[in-house]
């Protein structure tokens, strides 16, 4: 099992109310929510190993390069590399590092790429069946039914998780998850910085790839005047004229699955550093989250 952990996080904390405060006086809702949703993961799916995925740079180089647009409307500042994250989140997320670090739970990132690339590769590269954890749509494109490679997507909450598989995609989008990072580049997603293409939106993105397979067909088709397919001459007009973007797109929306990465995703038998465990719970007041945490993770490990 693959965590997006910050998706996870961010969910929790918005999930979760900030009222929730430890004996220091801090908000402790997103640490307690974590430790929850990974109890409640472990034992509903019962992964042989579990992988906490980190963002080490979440606005890449690589990316921001191609398309300079990219997330910056997640910028804390003007200037800044670091991402916009509420003020009651921000004491978090250290704390929420170190509970997996202490508790001997796998947590993984690399320089200059996003969790997603760290979930590309290890989804690419594990033997077995692999569930990723994620609200990120983006991540759809790693699903693979031929490897059993899914996504329990988190949209409507750990409780109403979508199970994402080829079949669903078409259902709910029109296309595979081999065709859903061009489906991505044609439609774009405000939420990341992408324009997409004028005048595509999802539907007309989905008919176009059934139709041409891929965007290398249809940009050829596009700049083809004899082609007899399914393109407007709207549609036709605004690909070619987004030819610069079309060039970059796929180096942006395209997960990585080629990062050196080696790791033990088996789940620990006892906690790496019990003593920092207890100290942390006590000083932030997550004491019930932790032992529901720990007793998922032990009652696992036994079987």
């Amino acid at each position: 099992m693959l965590l997006d952990s910050a998706s996870l996080y961010f969910r929790a904390f918005y999930g979760v109310p900030d009222t929730l405060k430890g004996p220091n006086g801090m908000p402790n809702n997103a640490i307690r929510g974590f430790c929850d949703m990974i109890a409640r993961l472990i034992d509903t799916y019962e992964p042989d190993g579990l992988v906490a995925c980190l963002d080490y740079d979440w606005r890449p180089a690589f990316r921001v390069e191609a398309i300079p647009s990219y997330k910056t409307h997640r910028v804390a500042e003007e200037g800044s590399v670091e991402e916009d994250v509420p003020d009651e989140l921000s004491p978090q997320v250290p704390v929420i590092m170190e509970v997996l670090e202490a508790s001997g739970l796998c947590a993984v990132g690399a320089d200059g790429f996003e969790a997603d690339d760290v979930i590309g590769t290890l989804a690419t590269i594990l033997p077995g069946e692999v569930d990723v954890v994620t609200g990120d749509r983006d991540l759809f494109q790693v699903v693979d039914d031929a490897r059993v490679v899914r996504v329990l997507y988190t949209a409507r909450g750990l409780g109403n998780m979508a199970l994402v598989d080829n079949a669903w995609l078409v259902d709910k989008y029109g296309v595979r998850a081999d065709q859903y990072a061009d489906f991505a580049a044609l439609r774009g997603d405000s939420s990341d910085g992408l324009p997409g293409v004028k005048g595509i939106g999802e539907k007309s993105a989905a008919v176009l790839l059934a139709h041409y397979g891929d965007l290398g067909a249809l940009r050829a088709a596009a700049a083809d005047p004899g082609d007899a397919g399914p393109l407007k001459p709207a549609q036709r007009r605004n690909i070619i004229a987004a030819s610069d973007y079309l060039d970059v797109a796929p180096r942006v929306v395209l997960v990585r699955r080629d990062i050196p990465i080696s790791i033990d995703p088996a789940l620990p038998t006892a906690p790496v550093d019990a003593e920092r465990l207890g100290s942390l719970a006590a000083e932030w007041g997550f004491e019930s989250s932790l032992r529901r945490m720990e007793k998922a993770i032990a009652a696992r490990a036994a079987r």
